[in-house]
């Protein structure tokens, strides 16, 4: 049964009652202006756990995403003249009401993009501390900085509406910036303005809208006004904003962020911690890999399969996934799971299409989960040596599913590792450290873990990408509030630039 008071009508009603003003009985509103803009055309849209019809963005034009950007300009030249002082309060004001409804803002990520319960809860706590630390450490990373001249746009993937996106633009107008944000297509409209809602009542200055992208970005990205465009997303929708401020006119140094998916691999050489990496297979699945540094890829030294295989066995045998809200009995907690649905049932159909391509090309089947009813559900599996023609073998699947290729050299590991042209993160898992300190440097990721996994970090932890993985700006830490401010003439931000790479010291 589902538990009670879990129904979306049930989170939805409690939408209305926190924040009456941006959600209506029959759609939710765009935030732009100062005001909530009955504004857009609403599209269906129906929930990965179990197909329920929730809320649907409200999908502006090219125009009023227009105007929604002109409004932010003028927001953003009173903001920016605002002390930090009262910026920080404003701020700390939002996340105190952000943490009154961390519940509901928790279980609005379970509709909406089928987080489990303990995996939507982290995902708002993240946001949460990770701004206080940011309240706590703000004065010194802006000495001798001012904000941009104009808003930071933001345009970010599904995957983690709070402990990214919300993050970074609560991040972003403590700095002194206007912020704009457009909605991710394939969900967490509700959750993010009921975040934008909260955050919008204590005085921030913050633009919500939604749309396509192909209809918005020449405005979200392009706007000459605009002061930085973050994107979270894709290589391919990546590289047309790269593309678009490339070719326009006066955009070419406009300030940028624009973080890729890359093939993050997990190396196993000369090892023999097979317990440990147990564990560590295990918790690689969480949120069923629909993470930018999860690790989809391993590259095993032949000689240890056997053991390699066994280990990973082991672990994918006790995952736990299914309907992310079912219960027993009404008093039972909510269950306690790896992963729930995929993002939508067209994901889980597109894997499945492309697991069996592979296999008829040649790729082994290793393991194959049980599976969950439900359309948008996908069971793990894991194949070995998927054929180079898959785009198993050469891109992030975004889902359960795992490859593995053997190698026997070296040399063969690295070109193994390194199949994607560059990385967010990569592991190499080797019982002598001085030969893991020795290839580590040769893979091309931005963080490299020994005989752990790398995450993209909290705090003071930076983050970026190297190769096709990154463009732009790093972030994380201090890097973060630079990537939005302006600093001494002539400065050189860390990052992965047209003309420059610059890793932080």
């Amino acid at each position: 049964m589902l538990k009670p008071g879990t129904a979306w009508s049930d989170a939805y009603d409690r939408c209305r009652a926190a924040a009456p003003e941006a959600f209506h009985d029959d759609r939710v509103l765009n935030h732009w202006g100062g005001l909530w803009q009955r504004d857009g055309r609403p599209t269906p849209v129906f929930s990965p756990v179990d197909g329920t019809a929730i809320a649907g963005p409200p999908r502006l034009d090219r125009s009023g995403a227009a105007r929604a950007v002109h409004a932010a300009v003028d927001e953003h030249g009173r903001w920016r003249h605002l002390p930090l002082s009262e910026r920080r309060a404003r701020v700390a004001a939002a996340v105190d009401s952000l943490q009154a409804h961390r519940e509901l803002l928790a279980l609005l990520l379970v509709w909406e993009i089928g987080k489990p319960w303990r995996t939507a809860c982290a995902d708002v706590d993240r946001c949460l501390d990770g701004v206080r630390w940011y309240l706590e450490e703000i004065e010194p990373m802006l000495a001798g900085r001012t904000p941009l001249p104009g808003p930071v746009s933001n345009i970010a993937s599904w995957n983690y509406p709070m402990s990214v996106l919300m993050h970074a633009m609560l991040v972003q107008a403590l700095a002194g910036n206007a912020v704009i944000a457009k909605t991710p297509t394939d969900g967490g409209l509700s959750c993010l303005t009921l975040a934008t809602a909260l955050a919008v009542r204590e005085g921030l200055p913050l633009t919500l809208v939604s749309g396509g992208g192909a209809e918005l970005s020449p405005v979200l990205v392009g706007a000459r006004e605009l002061g930085c465009v973050s994107f979270v997303g894709g290589r391919d929708a990546g590289a047309q904003v790269a593309t678009s401020l490339a070719e326009r006119t006066g955009l070419q140094d406009r300030r940028h962020v624009l973080e890729q998916e890359g093939l993050n691999c997990w190396g196993v050489w000369e090892y023999s911690g097979w317990e440990l990496l147990t564990t560590q297979i295990r918790k690689s699945f969480d949120y069923g890999k629909q993470r930018c540094t999860a690790y989809p890829r391993f590259v095993v030294q032949r000689e240890l399969f056997h053991d390699f295989l066994a280990a990973y066995l082991a672990a994918v045998r006790d995952l736990r996934y299914g309907h992310p809200l079912l219960v027993e009995a009404p008093d039972d907690p909510l269950p306690e799971l790896d992963f729930g649905p995929l993002i939508n049932a067209a994901k889980a159909k597109e894997l499945a299409e492309q697991v069996e391509e592979a296999i008829a090309k040649g790729a082994v089947p290793l393991y194959r989960g049980p599976a969950v009813e439900g359309e948008a559900y996908f069971a793990p599996v894991a194949l070995l040596d998927p054929p180079r023609s898959s785009p198993l073998f050469h891109a992030e699947p975004f889902g359960p599913v795992d490859t593995v290729v053997l190698v026997d050299t070296e040399a063969e590991l690295l070109a193994a590792m390194n199949a994607s042209n560059g990385a967010l993160v990569a592991t190499i898992s080797c019982d002598a450290p001085e030969t893991a300190e020795r290839l580590a440097p040769e893979v091309r990721a931005f963080k490299v873990g020994i005989n752990q996994p790398r995450s993209r970090g909290d705090r003071q932890e930076l983050f970026g990408g190297l190769g096709a993985s990154w463009r732009g700006a790093f972030i994380g830490g201090e890097l973060l509030v630079r990537a939005v401010t302006q600093g001494p003439s002539g400065e050189r931000l860390p990052g992965n630039f047209p003309g420059y790479t610059m890793l932080p010291p």
